[in-house]
């Protein structure tokens, strides 16, 4: 997906591999085997392709990456840091609810 995606911005700018590969300082062959998903673009070299493109990077690392219960785990611990206590609690009262409206539709407990 994220070579099509870059492919598809790339596309709507009127880009070339070649021309894009030259702005950002890479190889005309290099773009084109990202973009068929034969090789993964260095971060730097992501970076410099979503900034040329104009994009984010979340936007095309978009369904790249498959996350893992473990992953989830870890972004719900990022919404807790920095947060005081009070706001803790808020924010598993908020989930709490959202896990209660699911079993109520769902019928699973």
């Amino acid at each position: 997906m994220l070579g099509q995606r870059i492919r598809t911005e790339r596309k709507k700018l009127s880009l070339t591999q070649e021309q894009l590969a030259e702005r950002i300082g890479v190889s005309d062959a290099y773009i084109g085997q990202i973009e068929r998903g034969e090789r993964s673009p260095t971060l730097e070299t992501l970076v410099k392709i979503a900034s040329r493109l104009g994009v984010t990077i979340d936007y095309l690392l978009h369904d790249s990456l498959v996350p893992g219960d473990d992953n989830v785990i870890d972004q719900i611990r990022q919404l807790f840091i920095n947060r005081s206590t009070k706001e803790k609690q808020m924010e598993l009262d908020v989930i709490k609810v959202m896990f209660g409206h699911l079993e109520n539709n769902t019928g699973k407990k």
